[in-house]
């Protein structure tokens, strides 16, 4: 495995929607030391494809992308490539988006106003074996950890089924609704009825509400390091 430091550089493949940005990342990446850029994917799809063709050591990648999000391309990324890791660079460090990039294997996470020298010292940390977090992610996990435990209600939130509380959970740990309906051997639209009807009595109106409300429910633990 390479190391990007002192040996062979840490071939990266960057994943990001926005052309501007990714082409900025990809500049600066190859001004940093022990990273050579190999490839660079505009949505999670591509992030996959190139993958798959390359095997980079690291795949920076974005969460709001088209098509296939971030958090869906490091699921499938780990799981078919898991010589690969993956760092997330992206703009948002809310719960709703942190919890479920880790929960779906990435080692790394990092806002998109981290230097170079933070970028570097995240590849070489999850391509050692450790996390590659940013001081205010560590934080914010270490809040999240810090907080008095909450056991999961005796009975489901606002009157939710069991069934209607399962999904919410894996709504929380990051599944797309193709997923759920996998995992639960139910069509994807029972999946869509089941979200339809725990909305309405929660009045939850996205899967960003939905996270949030799961995990302030008691429903879903933080993931450890």
């Amino acid at each position: 495995m390479t190391d990007g430091a002192g040996g062979t550089p840490a071939r990266v493949v960057v994943a990001d929607d926005q052309t501007v940005v990714r082409e900025g990342i990809v500049m600066l990446l190859g001004l940093l030391p022990g990273i050579e850029v190999v490839g660079a994917a505009g949505d999670g799809d591509e992030a996959v494809r190139l993958v798959a063709e390359l095997a980079p050591d690291v795949v920076l990648m974005d969460l709001r992308m088209p098509r296939c999000d971030g958090v869906e391309a490091t699921r499938r990324i780990r799981s078919e490539h898991p010589s690969t890791q993956v760092v997330v660079l992206t703009t948002y460090a809310d719960d709703a988006s942190l919890f479920p990039a880790l929960r779906a294997g990435a080692r790394g996470y990092l806002t998109k106003d981290a230097g170079g020298d933070e970028i570097v010292r995240a590849v070489r940390s999850v391509l050692s074996g450790d996390a590659g977090l940013s001081p205010s992610i560590q934080r914010r996990l270490l809040e999240q950890l810090s907080e008095p435990e909450s056991s999961a209600p005796a009975e489901a939130p606002d009157g939710l089924t069991a069934r209607e509380t399962e999904v919410l959970v894996l709504i929380a740990e990051g599944l797309t609704n193709q997923e759920i309906a996998r995992k639960l051997h139910v069509s994807t639209a029972t999946v869509k009825t089941h979200i339809n009807n725990l909305f309405g009595k929660t009045g939850l109106k996205d899967r960003a509400q939905a996270v949030r409300y799961a995990y302030g429910k008691g429903l879903v633990r933080p993931p450890g390091l």
